[in-house]
């Protein structure tokens, strides 16, 4: 070895160099100004958990401007709406227990921490854990209030159900575009006397005007609940199942996409059902042959640059999992949408 470039290399890199002296690509530099106070590094074993390790407030949501923040990531954990094994109640709390190595997107060159101010703003306080129909208004008058502040909502579920008020708040102004990862279309109708049941949310927000069912493409979808599904084709959304996505690829399902939402604003929402049980085997409705982790976050990222304005992960049941790989699943599928929503064309910085 050159002896010149090991010289070099032991001046800057050597034992107790500063870590924010020797960096030197500058999104690496914004990573170190995130995780590092001088050179020391937050304890992960310490502290409060929080979803993705995001700065705490709780009480924004009793301030008008909700502290000035850009982006709230949000727990809902209500899973009333489950039509087989409960226990996404429980899911946000298990999110927040994943600690993570550092915020950076290695792919998008993106540090989604230094591109706006981002909180876990809690849970949404939902008033009795009996009444899923009470549940859907309170989730609807909590998301009502945030988008009227021109916050932007990253959630973490809960079941499906909980996606149906988010949608219902966001698109009052303007029916939003629809990114939908899972097994199932959830566009079913009404049964045992309840129409917002985890099976319906986008038929209800379709029948609402807050959704353009034109602009959804819902990707992943298989098992033996295809007969539940007619809305989707009746209303003219794009249905890829999971034989599409393998005989397509990711960069042609990503061309579709883009071809189905354009450039209006768009809401992702992912049930960890999307994926094959050997990633996400803690939910309640699983569904073998689903897609790879891989293969959702190539897609995923694909969607870099569309307008996506909000987004959730639903569906994590930590009760069904033993080694935690869902709820780290979980937590990363976040970090990509939120690494989608601080890219988006409209997001200004606050």
């Amino acid at each position: 070895m050159d002896p010149a470039k090991l010289a070099a290399l032991r001046q800057r890199f050597g034992v107790g160099a500063d870590l924010a002296a020797e960096v030197e690509d500058p999104d690496f530099a914004k990573v170190v100004a995130q995780v590092f106070q001088g050179s020391t590094r937050r304890k992960p074993f310490e502290g409060v958990s929080t979803l993705l390790d995001a700065p705490y407030l709780p009480d924004a949501a009793g301030q008008a401007d909700w502290g000035g923040i850009d982006i709230a990531l949000v727990g809902v954990p209500m899973d009333l709406g489950v039509t087989n094994r409960p226990g996404a109640r429980f899911g946000p709390r298990a999110i927040r227990t994943i600690e993570r190595v550092g915020p950076f997107n290695h792919l998008l060159k993106r540090v989604p921490f230094s591109e706006g101010k981002i909180a876990d703003v809690g849970d949404v306080p939902i008033q009795s854990r009996y009444g899923l129909d009470a549940a859907i208004a309170d989730i609807f008058t909590y998301y009502t209030k945030l988008d009227d502040a021109g916050v932007r909502p990253l959630s973490a579920g809960g079941d499906h159900s909980i996606s149906y008020p988010i949608l219902k708040a966001l698109g009052r102004k303007q029916p939003l575009a629809l990114i939908h990862f899972d097994a199932h279309c959830d566009t079913a109708g009404g049964f045992e006397g309840a129409k917002f049941h985890h099976g319906g949310p986008f038929r209800n927000a379709v029948l609402d005007g807050v959704i353009d069912p034109e602009k959804t493409v819902q990707i992943g979808i298989r098992g033996a609940s295809e007969y539940l599904w007619e809305f989707s084709y009746a209303s003219g959304m794009t249905v890829l199942h999971i034989e599409d996505v393998v005989r397509m690829g990711p960069d042609a399902v990503i061309a579709k996409v883009r071809q189905v939402v354009g450039d209006t604003p768009a809401y992702v929402t992912f049930d960890v059902d999307g994926l094959d049980p050997i990633y996400a085997p803690g939910t309640g409705t699983p569904e073998t042959g689903g897609l790879s982790m891989r293969e959702a976050q190539a897609i995923l990222r694909g969607l870099d640059g569309l307008d996506i304005v909000g987004g959730d992960v639903v569906e994590v049941a930590p009760q069904y999992d033993a080694t935690t790989v869902t709820a780290q699943t979980g937590a990363q599928l976040m970090f990509e949408i939120l690494c989608l929503m601080t890219g988006a064309p409209s997001f200004a910085k606050g």
